[in-house]
């Protein structure tokens, strides 16, 4: 899956996974500072998940936690933030 283009305030609540079905290392898009950028979950409850994210086009991450309504599975692997194992799943999922 590409870039997501939707706006995370307007998808439909029936379409968002939980925040609980998130697991350590699944690939995701965050939604931070206007623009979706790849993820992945370092730990996840039932009410958001903690994601280290590329947070511009540098080399360097950071971490936030966030609600399921900010974030979407991501399939094509970043290779900056997916390590060899996770990056042969990527999109099996």
């Amino acid at each position: 899956m590409p870039v997501p283009t939707v706006d995370p305030h307007r998808r439909d609540p029936a379409e968002i996974d939980s925040a609980a079905s998130y697991r350590p290392t699944d690939p995701v898009w965050v939604y931070r500072s206007g623009t979706w950028r790849a993820g992945v979950v370092e730990a996840a409850s039932a009410l958001a998940a903690t994601v280290t994210y590329r947070p511009n086009s540098a080399r360097g991450t950071g971490v936030d936690t966030l609600t399921a309504q900010y974030m979407i599975r991501r399939a094509d692997p970043d290779p900056l933030l997916d390590g060899e194992s996770n990056i042969q799943t990527v999109g099996r999922r």
